[in-house]
């Protein structure tokens, strides 16, 4: 049985394994030190939604978390679905799709116009994941990135 909800600080040695092992899934260098910083920034600030799915003794199995945005054009709140993440051996369980509804639930609850998410063309699994819940992908756009 795997129990969801909001995370808080609470829950923050839970999520920084689980935000590493997804970082290290993005091919990124650990450093819990910085995770541990971002986290705490993003729960005691509110800069974030994060909900983790925890197994009966209360250990972190997946995450997602989602960022506020506005889309001018629908004059409405949007939010980025920008992580979501399951332990390997925790997947084919359908964390990963309770996890979305609570991100589809939060986009209700807020009266947001949608969710909006982005994920690497090699992530076969999440490729599938996506269409599979109702999201659109959108091919007449172009993502454009500047970095420092």
């Amino acid at each position: 049985m795997i129990l969801y909800k909001k995370a808080g600080l609470e829950n923050l040695d839970e999520l920084i394994q689980l935000f590493n092992s997804y970082r290290l899934f993005y091919k990124k260098t650990e450093d819990l030190d910085q995770t541990r910083l971002f986290l705490s920034e993003r729960l005691t600030n509110g800069d974030s939604v994060i909900y983790i799915a925890e197994d009966l003794k209360g250990v972190g199995v997946g995450f997602t978390q989602l960022y506020p945005l506005f889309s001018s054009t629908r004059m409405k709140k949007l939010w980025l679905l920008n992580d979501l993440y399951v332990k390997p051996e925790n997947r084919g369980q359908g964390i990963s799709i309770a996890l979305i509804n609570m991100a589809k639930q939060l986009a209700t609850k807020t009266g947001a116009c949608g969710l909006m998410l982005e994920t690497a063309k090699t992530n076969d699994i999440g490729n599938q994941l996506y269409p599979a819940q109702g999201f659109e992908l959108d091919t007449t756009s172009n993502i454009y990135n500047w970095n420092v």
